[in-house]
């Protein structure tokens, strides 16, 4: 295992904390200031950034790459090839997949091993949430700072800051950065978030923050 050193805003390093009791690979590489904690396993190559928490029980596969501050919660299982943005949180006893069309075994009913079928990855962008027991069936992308419900099932990629729910998801709304529901400002295509103030413009189906448009502009 080898661990990432940046400082905190003293200079001084970050420590990394791993209890006796997860499984970690020698090779996988761990952010300085991550933690993970008790019987969780992270295996061979996998990538984790600053600052990260992999909580009880919780399974990063082989070659799994999370940015800085990611959160996976107890028992959640994100498996390869996964990549997380910086941000990233998977909620309790959620599931990134990565077969299409499972199978225990061949046609001809021998085991399948690693080389019978191809692993496709859950891609989860920057600030993204998986709620609670949702479901992410790969190959799918959550785009940016949007959020799954607890006990949603991922079918199809989801935009940057939609808010998706149920059993397929389906988008009922739009989230800001700080997580919550946006609501209406009374002008058509404008969206404000009640904690920040902030102002999002909606437009061709996509959503950015209102600051973010002018400047494009």
């Amino acid at each position: 295992m080898t661990a990432l050193s940046p400082t905190d805003t003293t200079g001084s390093p970050v420590t990394t904390r791993i209890v006796d009791s997860a499984d970690v690979a020698d090779s996988a590489s761990i952010g300085e200031g991550s933690s993970i904690w008790h019987l969780a396993q992270v295996r061979e190559d996998a990538v984790l950034g600053a600052g990260c928490v992999v909580g009880r029980g919780a399974y990063v596969g082989t070659g799994v790459r999370l940015g800085d501050h990611c959160k996976i919660q107890n028992y959640a299982l994100v498996y390869e090839p996964a990549e997380l943005g910086h941000g990233v949180f998977v909620g309790p006893a959620a599931v990134l997949t990565n077969d299409t069309f499972p199978r225990a075994v061949n046609p001809d009913g021998s085991l399948k091993a690693a080389d019978d079928w191809d692993a496709v990855g859950v891609t989860v962008r920057e600030g993204a949430s998986i709620g609670a027991r949702a479901v992410c069936v790969a190959p799918v992308t959550v785009g940016a700072w949007a959020t799954v419900a607890a006990g949603a099932v991922v079918t199809k990629d989801v935009a940057p800051h939609a808010l998706v729910v149920g059993v397929p998801a389906r988008q009922v709304g739009w989230v800001g950065h700080a997580g919550r529901p946006l609501e209406p400002t009374g002008t058509p295509g404008r969206w404000r978030c009640t904690q920040t103030g902030d102002t999002y413009v909606e437009s061709d189906g996509t959503l950015r923050r209102a600051d973010v448009e002018e400047e494009t502009s």
